[in-house]
């Protein structure tokens, strides 16, 4: 008999391909936990690993077919292609252009099973474009939130259960789903998650804050054994926006929850951990080979900017790094901001940083209109708000010292706040609605009271007889 976790794998698996061409929502949320965790690299996995399945490509496809199946159902808005939207597609229209103009890819991305970036790009464009289409409630927003809580904490148990005998040069390798691969990716995962962990925490009952304190719990501490420099930078600069930004009624709590972070962050880690997270601020003397990498690669990126500020093509850094630095040759950029600008060009470096700007610009929107709401929706609208921002600045700090240009949780985390933007669109829709009932009814009700009045008699004259006033009234 197949252990446990197999059969409630192929049990949640055959739920939302099935249930995902009627209910979009549950493809959605099985790609995203697949994602996640990776199945195929996970021991339970074992006993159907012989079917061949492609769960990404499954989930993703009855996705779709059940969204174009349910469109009419679909709460989308008014606006159609949202702005945030269109500066997606406008970034993925340059990254075929930096293809067409750039010089042939070889290398790494001419592997088979290997996509090139260009390739796998779109497809993270198509499901997140899906994405937006699907979370557009509130309801719907909690769910997806949900499973990345869930997933994280998963990914955190997985992290804790890791011998230290698996690590490799004393840093946590291999846990999680094909774009965690390496620790940086997965640090700068769950340095992300943290945020949407403690927003979930505050707007949860008894049950939530448990679950989402053993997440937050264990994902702390994976990103602790991940040793990434970059992730503590993350969650700094995410650190800093949550006191700013917080709502004053939970600036309190949040205080209280990130001294508890810190306190237990630095109870979590070692002193590995500790001298490594000292070299950020270092002089070039002290510098660990590592960091001192990371500068040297910035240098040789600005200058091939220079050389060939329309872009190198996309997947070519590896490939054009070496002429810059010979003994560098085939390393990657470790910086998301400087892999763009180099393979898709400045004018993709714009258009990114267009994007950020919109979005946290849009986030601070959502805060200002949902004031319209009625107190408890308020209140949830801009926490969500609050906690999406933090998350994003966090992954924008984390992306500092990891390339995440072509990383599907990074645009799933941009395209968030369209997802916040749709749901307070369908509420303030919805309470413009009720309203007018209303009033409607009300109008009703005082023509109906009015009517059922009897009508007002005519007073009689004084001094005339009954009879006679009454036939001087007809």
């Amino acid at each position: 008999m197949p252990p446990l976790r197999t059969i409630l794998f192929a049990a949640l698996f055959a739920l939302c391909v099935l249930g995902g061409l009627f209910v979009p929502m549950l493809g959605a949320l099985g790609y995203v936990g697949h994602y996640t965790i990776g199945p195929e690299k996970q021991w339970w996995h074992a006993p159907v690993s012989g079917l061949g399945i492609r769960y990404s490509y499954t989930l993703a496809l009855v996705t779709a077919v059940g969204v174009l199946l349910n469109w009419n159902k679909l709460k989308i808005g008014e606006l159609g292609i949202h702005r945030n939207e269109k500066i997606l597609l406008l970034f993925l229209g340059l990254v075929w252009l930096s293809v067409l103009i750039g010089p042939q890819t070889v290398g790494r991305y001419t592997q088979p099973g290997i996509d090139h970036p260009s390739v796998k790009f779109t497809k993270v464009v198509i499901f997140s474009l899906l994405l937006t289409r699907i979370f557009t409630t509130r309801l719907t927003l909690d769910k997806l939130l949900w499973v990345l809580v869930i997933a994280s904490l998963l990914l955190g148990l997985q992290a804790w259960e890791t011998p230290r005998r698996a690590f490799i040069s004393g840093r946590l390798e291999g846990v999680g789903g094909p774009d965690f691969a390496e620790s940086n990716f997965l640090a700068a995962f769950m340095a992300t998650m943290l945020p949407l962990i403690g927003i979930m925490f505050l707007r949860s009952g008894l049950i939530g804050k448990i679950v989402c304190f053993f997440s937050g719990a264990f994902t702390a501490n994976a990103v602790v054994l991940t040793r990434s420099r970059g992730a503590f930078v993350g969650i700094a600069a995410g650190g800093v926006v949550a006191l700013i930004a917080a709502p004053k009624r939970l600036r309190i709590p949040i205080l209280v929850l990130l001294i508890l972070g810190a306190a237990g962050g630095f109870y979590l880690s070692d002193e590995q951990f500790r001298e490594r997270m000292t070299t950020i601020t270092r002089d070039s003397g002290q510098r660990d080979e590592s960091a001192e990498s990371r500068l040297l690669l910035t240098k040789a990126s600005l200058r091939m900017v220079k050389d060939r500020p329309l872009g190198v093509g996309v997947g070519n850094f590896y490939q054009t790094i070496g002429r810059y630095i010979p003994e560098y040759a085939g390393k990657d950029a470790h910086n998301t901001y400087l892999r763009c600008a180099t393979e898709v060009g400045v004018q993709g470096a714009a258009v990114l940083v267009l994007m950020i700007v919109v979005s946290l610009f849009l986030l601070r929107r959502i805060i200002l209109r949902c004031r319209q709401l009625p107190k408890d929706d308020a209140g949830a609208f801009s926490l969500l708000a609050f906690g999406v921002m933090a998350s994003l600045v966090t992954m924008l700090g984390c992306a500092l010292t990891v390339s995440l240009t072509y990383v599907e949780f990074f645009w799933w985390i941009m395209l968030l706040p369209v997802c916040l933007d749709r749901a307070l669109e369908h509420r303030l829709a919805e309470q413009k609605t009720q309203s007018e009932t209303i009033r409607k009814r009300k109008k009703v009700k005082a023509v109906q009271s009015k009517a059922s009045k009897p009508p007002r008699s005519t007073p009689r004259p004084a001094g005339l007889p009954e009879s006679v006033a009454r036939r001087a009234g007809a």
